[in-house]
């Protein structure tokens, strides 16, 4: 073991220590509440005002062709879907609840739909393609384009009898030893998501949703946030990803990125490039570092919030709608954000 590696160790191990000076010496503020509820009452209302122009503009800027002539014809416009999901979503209704409320705005519009129809939307590909337009018109719209980043992981319950958080860890431990449990076990119990965020303006650059993993997840949103061609200049991410292995494929999707990630306690090597770097900055100037780092709170809080807004538990059951069940979730927390 090399001086440099002993010292590493040596700093994670009276990390807590570390940590608890920095907070005493980096209070949290207090919150003005007043103020705070005006905010948030005031990004509900731009939320709500924003929402059909931004979905119109989001649809009128593609050109859709259908080659399929067979089957019943959709009574239901793409603007009108993809609406119709995004506030059956904040509602918190089921299919068959939302096609019922369908029914009473029938009496207004003559609209009347199934559950069924209600459950299509969220596999219907042009809806998906309004969604992913509107995901990029949000993020135009804040002027996100050069990122200082968090990104996290949570889950999202597929069943009302099973709580995330209350087998988060249990099954986090399971992930190290995959026979212990099915994948069609993992599957009836929750979902993987995983958010990468932009500290500023606490804007969802991209998500990722997976049945396998939260690194599949991770990935899917790397790939995502690569595709919208914004700039991440730096990543802060927790210590399930203090790896070498993770930083390269952050470099794979993102280009030249500077992390920020705690080493873990059993450090072997210093490794090269960017994540040499990277320990030699936390070992060198550790207050430093770790104020950088717990910026990554942003994305925890990010999380509390949504589940907050849309719910712990996603209620669909095909994998393509759940992953759109979960765009969803994403969309509403930028729309939130935009005032």
């Amino acid at each position: 073991m090399t001086k440099r590696t002993k010292k590493v160790r040596d700093i994670v191990r009276i990390l807590d220590d570390i940590v608890k000076e920095y907070k005493e010496e980096h209070p949290d503020k207090k919150r003005d509440w007043r103020t705070y509820e005006q905010r948030v009452a005031e990004r509900l209302k731009t939320a709500f005002q924003e929402l059909k122009p931004l979905v119109h503009e989001a649809t009128s800027s593609i050109n859709f062709v259908s080659g399929e002539t067979r089957g019943a014809k959709t009574i239901l416009t793409v603007e009108q879907r993809t609406l119709a999901v995004l506030i059956k979503h904040i509602v918190g209704k089921s299919n068959r609840s939302m096609a019922a409320m369908f029914m009473v705005f029938s009496l207004l519009s003559d609209i009347d739909v199934s559950y069924k129809t209600v459950e299509r939307f969220y596999s219907d590909h042009e809806v998906i393609a309004v969604l992913y337009n509107l995901h990029v018109l949000l993020l135009k719209k804040k002027d996100v384009k050069n990122v200082d980043s968090s990104g996290d992981g949570t889950g999202y319950s597929l069943t009302i009898k099973t709580h995330y958080a209350s087998v988060a860890q249990k099954l986090k431990d399971k992930i190290k030893d995959s026979e212990t449990q099915t994948k069609e076990n993992k599957r009836m119990l929750f979902v993987y998501s995983f958010a990468l965020m932009d500290i500023k303006t606490r804007m969802y650059i991209g998500f990722g949703t997976s049945f396998k993993s939260e690194k599949d997840a991770f990935e899917k949103a790397l790939q995502m946030s690569k595709e919208t061609g914004i700039i991440i200049k730096t990543i802060r991410l927790d210590k399930y990803y203090s790896a070498e292995a993770y930083l390269k494929i952050c470099q794979e999707y993102l280009g030249k990125v500077k992390a920020f990630i705690i080493p873990k306690r059993n450090i072997a090597t210093f490794g090269v490039g960017e994540w040499s770097r990277m320990i030699y900055q936390f070992s060198e100037n550790t207050k430093e570092f770790l104020e950088e780092y717990f910026q990554r709170n942003q994305s925890e809080s990010g999380f509390s919030e949504d589940k907050k807004r849309t719910g712990w538990k996603l209620g669909q059951k095909r994998p393509d709608r759940i992953d759109t069940a979960n765009f969803l979730t994403t969309i509403w927390h930028n729309l939130y954000w935009l005032g």
